[in-house]
């Protein structure tokens, strides 16, 4: 089956693409992990919130992203200059998840909750400081 013409790739894109992880990543559950076994629970991808945080501690009301690098613009003004295949529906498509990201933030803080992001690379690299950055906001819940 042919793709639309703006979503036009080479197989071995197409199987590149196809091995993306949209849940349970490798960062996501290391961070969540690491969080468990400090003690803290937590839902996985719960879709009662806006943006189905990748987890969310409903006892202090803190909803931790994980993104990835590609897919929500990290570097975005440089790295959308790079793109070459596909560029129109890549540009649109990571604009609209942008959009979306800031959006839900806003949604989750109306609602009382603290959105968090990390990059993935930046979980992978530097578990412990993206755990010290949430028990930041743990603390901080407590003194509210």
């Amino acid at each position: 089956m042919k793709h639309p013409k703006s979503y036009d790739s080479t197989p071995e894109t197409r199987k590149r693409m196809s091995k993306v992880k949209l849940k349970n990543g490798d960062a996501e559950m290391l961070l969540a992990k690491k969080l468990w076994h400090l003690g803290y629970r937590y839902r996985k991808n719960d879709k009662r919130l806006p943006g189905s945080p990748d987890i969310a501690i409903s006892k202090h009301h803190i909803a931790i992203f994980v993104d990835g690098e590609f897919w929500h613009g990290k570097d975005w003004d440089v790295r959308k200059e790079r793109l070459q295949r596909n560029r129109e529906y890549w540009i649109e498509k990571i604009e609209e998840n942008i959009a979306r990201d800031i959006r839900v933030d806003k949604d989750l803080r109306a609602m009382g909750w603290t959105p968090i992001h990390f990059w993935s690379k930046e979980v992978l690299k530097d578990a412990d400081g993206c755990i010290s950055a949430i028990l930041e906001l743990i603390i901080d819940s407590y003194e509210e």
